[in-house]
């Protein structure tokens, strides 16, 4: 029978102690790990010092130099001119209720072809899948002329059908293959209890499914929130812009104002790290839930 021998180092006192592995590969993993975060975090850090700085100091000192005194005032006049509040609230509107409905519908039918038997689920299933790689410029005409006709231009219901609509596909693709991890014991289980398809669906699914609903939720939220497009083609009226329109439209009114212009996108952007935050644990979970239940 043969024995390991780990190798020990000898110290002046003439003690040993065994010596210790260095993990290379985990080494390796932090530095990507760190090196990936800087790229990432260079933008932001760059628009949040540049929102603080005057127009003389933004061109006079290095984009990531540190601003010496704060300019508070490009916020304020960010908050003036760039019709902020009224765009987060339609853009804050649009997806409070684009969101929940979404992933209300996306769950019901992945529920529907997950765990009822009917003829051609996994064609239809199939379809959903196409579905989601479908690009949304090209609907943009025939939209445009269906919401017209429709009577909706100018409305977030006019751009809420449209977003739920080309969200589905996506979503019930993700829950569907969720929903079918979870044991179908726990269906038979819920019918020897006298419960049928409902109960099923709000008190079992739903609840074992928190972590992929809140992964989705936020995914789901930002792209709301950032989505140009359709909104672009729909929400022609200054008043019912959203924030990625109302970032435009001051981008082309203060050109060279770099200042009140990065604070403008500041503002956009804590709507957004807001909810992430909120949702941060479940996000996570979901994310590593999809990974390993594929």
């Amino acid at each position: 029978m043969s024995t390991l021998t780990l190798g020990r180092a000898k110290h002046a006192d003439g003690t040993s102690r065994p010596r210790r592995n260095v993990d290379y590969v985990r080494i390796g993993l932090w530095l990507a790990l760190a090196v990936t975060m800087v790229i990432w975090a260079m933008p932001l850090i760059f628009v949040m010092f540049t929102s603080l700085k005057s127009e003389a100091a933004i061109f006079s000192t290095s984009s990531f130099s540190l601003p010496t005194a704060a300019e508070w005032e490009n916020y304020s006049e960010a908050l003036e001119t760039g019709n902020l509040l009224t765009a987060g609230g339609n853009s804050l509107l649009i997806a409070a209720i684009k969101v929940p409905l979404g992933l209300l519908f996306s769950a019901a039918a992945a529920f529907g072809l997950s765990r009822i038997r009917f003829k051609h689920s996994k064609l239809l299933l199939g379809a959903f899948a196409l579905g989601s790689m479908v690009p949304i410029q090209v609907a943009l005409g025939p939209l445009f002329k269906t919401i017209l006709d429709m009577g909706l231009l100018n409305s977030p219901i006019g751009v809420i059908l449209p977003y739920i609509g080309f969200g589905l596909p996506i979503q019930i693709f993700i829950l569907h293959g969720f929903f079918s991890a979870i044991p179908k014991e726990i269906d038979e289980s819920v019918r020897v209890d006298g419960g049928g398809n409902w109960r099923l669906f709000w008190q079992i699914i739903l609840p074992l499914s928190k972590p992929a609903l809140a992964a989705l939720f936020i995914l789901d939220f930002v792209a709301t929130w950032n989505e140009y497009a359709i909104a672009l083609v729909i929400l022609q009226d200054q008043a019912a812009q959203t924030i990625p329109l109302a970032i435009q439209g001051f981008q082309s009114q203060f050109t060279s104002s770099y200042g009140p212009l990065n604070a403008f996108t500041v503002m956009s952007i804590l709507p957004v790290l807001i909810v992430y935050l909120l949702f941060q644990r479940y996000f996570v979970e979901g994310m590593f839930s999809g990974a390993v239940k594929g």
